[in-house]
């Protein structure tokens, strides 16, 4: 079985501040680059378009000006006039320019009649002719020329290097002789200007992403720099939190031993020093044979039974047993019937009978406020009615105790450890506890145990009212 991933509390801020951070940043790099590589291709395109229509106004231009030079002697030409068409041959021949430009003459028949910089051409036939990537050439330059005028890309070795490279030709018609007249220029430096504008993209591209690289890794920086600190603060306060609580615990642990010694000294402590007496009496009587032995015994034996009483009290204040067998309910019943024995104070007891609904961390945490909240009314509060009520709901449980006697603010005690301790019980097991004065004086305490804290009912036991 593969161990289980856990995660500190700091580790899971930083995930939780950084993923999302991550995936927002991710998602932005990717949507600029995109964007960005858009932008630039479209203002590649028109580069590189209006480039060539430059280059192909260059060519158009040229023709012109050959046919232009030549025109006369064409116009005045016959279909047949062979003199003509070897002067024209001549001229073109002589018209080249640049390290690669030329004109060129074809037939319709597909023979090569002028090629000044590929002489071996002249005399031949290229019907057929295609460049590296099986794009007609002659045959092609033919069907624009007999169209009348237009332009041809395509594959051709420079003149000056030999390498295959990309060329526009521009090519016209001397319909009357057949001719199809035209010249070319290679793009190789427009596909060059190109291919160096897109990798100027890609760089400032990439660029961009290290710079949102950088930017991110401050951001996480920062982020894990913040939660550190986060966790470090946290950590104190809650070692602070922690300590303070360990000290209330002692006080509380301190304060309940004081408690249990100060009511064994002066409750059992004194009735079995009373029963020590009475026993010490009624032997010096019979060693002596008198008859009114029985009158210590008799003191002795209610003595005894008294403490017995006592340690019993004692106990059932450090740890009910009705509450573990019984539930919480009687647990809360036989705690007010002992209140009302000892205070005189009315009560009034009212709840949905809890046994087996209400886990042990709940039923201990609504029954010791219920403890603190009596001892407060007994000693504070002056009340003459207390009213108890107990029952479920769809959050869960409520415990509320109201009384008749003075506010809050009024009683001698103030906010002391009981309220504490009401609270922490209540926030160890995620509940509520709220405090509130009633119209006419007195005081509310709801104890509220949440729904998790609530056992699925037993099918077999009907719940049960009970009033007191």
């Amino acid at each position: 079985m593969r161990p289980r991933l856990s995660f500190s509390y700091a580790q899971k801020l930083t995930l939780l501040a950084s993923v999302p951070l991550i995936v927002a940043v991710a998602a932005i790099a990717v949507l600029v680059a995109a964007q960005s590589r858009a932008l630039a291709e479209r203002e590649i395109n028109a580069l590189e378009a209006q480039l060539i229509e430059a280059k192909k106004a260059e060519l158009r231009n040229y023709v012109t000006q050959a046919r232009n030079g030549f025109y006369f002697i064409y116009g005045s030409a016959a279909p047949d006039d062979q003199e003509a068409k070897d002067r024209v041959a001549q001229i073109l021949s002589a018209m080249i320019y640049g390290e690669e430009g030329q004109f060129f003459v074809y037939d319709y028949n597909g023979t090569a009649i002028v090629s000044p910089r590929e002489t071996d051409r002249i005399g031949r036939n290229f019907r057929g002719e295609t460049d590296l990537g099986g794009t007609p050439v002659v045959d092609r330059l033919i069907e624009i020329a007999r169209d009348g005028a237009g332009y041809h890309t395509h594959q051709w070795p420079k003149p000056s290097t030999g390498e295959m490279a990309q060329k526009i030709t521009f090519v016209t018609s001397f319909p009357s002789w057949g001719w199809a007249v035209g010249t070319s220029v290679f793009i190789d430096d427009v596909l060059a200007t190109v291919a160096t504008a897109r990798a100027d993209v890609e760089a400032r591209v990439q660029r961009t992403f290290l710079y949102i690289g950088a930017i991110t890794l401050v951001a996480l920086l920062v982020v894990f720099a913040t939660g550190m600190g986060i966790n470090l603060r946290e950590r104190r306060l809650a070692d602070a939190k922690l300590k303070k609580l360990t000290q209330r615990v002692f006080d509380a642990q301190e304060e309940e031993r004081g408690r249990v010694a100060r009511e064994l000294h002066d409750g059992i402590s004194q009735m079995l020093v009373g029963v020590r007496y009475a026993l010490d009496n009624a032997r010096r009587r019979l060693e002596r044979g008198d008859d009114s032995a029985a009158e210590p015994l008799g003191k002795g034996i209610t003595s005894l039974a008294q403490a017995i009483s006592e340690v019993r009290r004692i106990s059932r204040d450090l740890r009910p047993g009705v509450l573990d067998d019984l539930g919480l309910g009687p647990a809360l019943k036989t705690l007010i019937e002992e209140f009302e024995t000892r205070t005189g104070i009315d009560v009034t007891y009212s709840t949905v009978v809890f046994r087996n609904r209400l886990d042990n961390d709940a039923k201990i945490a609504l029954y010791r406020i219920a403890q603190e909240a009596l001892t407060n009314i007994e000693r504070h509060a002056a009340a003459t009615a207390v009213t108890v009520d107990l029952r479920g709901h769809r959050g869960g449980a409520t415990l509320r105790i109201s009384d008749n006697g003075r506010g809050f603010e009024k009683r001698a005690s103030g906010p002391g450890l009981g309220l504490r301790n009401m609270q922490e019980r209540m926030d160890q097991i995620g509940g509520i506890l709220r405090l509130r004065a009633t119209p006419g004086a007195g005081l509310v305490i709801e104890a509220t145990a949440p729904l998790t804290h609530m056992l699925p009912p037993d099918p077999t036991t009907a719940p049960q009212k009970v009033t007191t």
